[in-house]
């Protein structure tokens, strides 16, 4: 891998790192593709997953760019949320299929909090069955598709943040600082199996990864007006990024 001294020289306008806000809808995989067809750029790919239904800060990697996915996959991320009480659902998101609903009235603000507090530290995470994450080389979500349900190894993650900042029952709005590969919409699942009334995930917005911070981010339909140079203005430069990967996470 060439290093952060690399010559600029060997370096093109779009080796590096673009900040997209993605909106609800597409996959990133949709977004890579979109920006690789639109700018006809090689090579692109991203530095970390969100749902389709959620949005914020995608860090889409161009060119030589791409050889620093791993380090920026790694990063911490911080995301804001609402978790919707009273609803289970399949997917443990508000796209899944209800497996339940319960009633959610009774249940305090103080008695989420107290949930969400016992989660920061150490926790141990199942993710669920409609995930990416492969087994003999099978996505979960297609078995999930088929009905099968098959067992899935639980994932260690450290939780920093987990806190309610806005309550509007069956909405409860939180804020999650946590490692890399930690399912939000597992954490509002679990809360809402403690609590007795089941909850999904409603809303997430990813607002930092790494040193990241989606404030810096273009719209993703803004991007797609840019004309290449305006693309390339937007570019972080690949030596740029390897300086940053070194400094203190979040």
């Amino acid at each position: 891998m060439p290093s952060f001294t690399q010559a600029p020289s060997l370096l093109g306008l779009f080796d590096g790192v673009l900040l997209v806000d993605k909106p609800v809808g597409p996959t990133s995989h949709d977004i890579v593709h979109k920006i690789r067809r639109t700018f006809r750029i090689e090579k692109v790919g991203h530095g970390g997953t969100l749902d389709p239904n959620a949005t914020g800060l995608l860090i889409v990697l161009l060119g030589k760019g791409t050889k620093l996915s791993d380090q920026l996959m790694g990063g911490d991320k911080a995301y804001t949320g609402v978790m919707r009480l009273g609803r289970t659902t399949a997917s443990q998101d508000c796209d899944g299929e209800t497996l339940e609903e319960k009633p959610w009235e009774h249940v305090t603000r103080e008695q989420v909090e107290a949930q969400m507090a016992e989660r920061v530290g150490d926790i141990f995470q199942t993710p669920p069955m409609v995930s990416a994450i492969k087994v003999d080389g099978v996505p979960l979500y297609k078995l999930a598709r088929k009905g099968q349900e098959i067992e899935r190894k639980q994932r260690f993650v450290h939780i920093y943040r987990f806190a309610l900042t806005g309550w509007a029952p069956p909405l409860v709005t939180f804020d999650v600082l946590s490692t890399k590969g930690t399912y939000v919409r597992t954490l509002a699942h679990d809360v809402g199996q403690a609590l007795g009334c089941g909850a999904c995930l409603d809303a997430l917005r990813r607002t930092r990864s790494g040193d990241f911070d989606v404030a810096d981010a273009l719209p993703f339909e803004e991007i797609l007006k840019l004309t290449p140079d305006q693309l390339a203005a937007r570019v972080l430069p690949y030596n740029q990024v390897m300086a940053r990967s070194f400094r203190t996470p979040l």
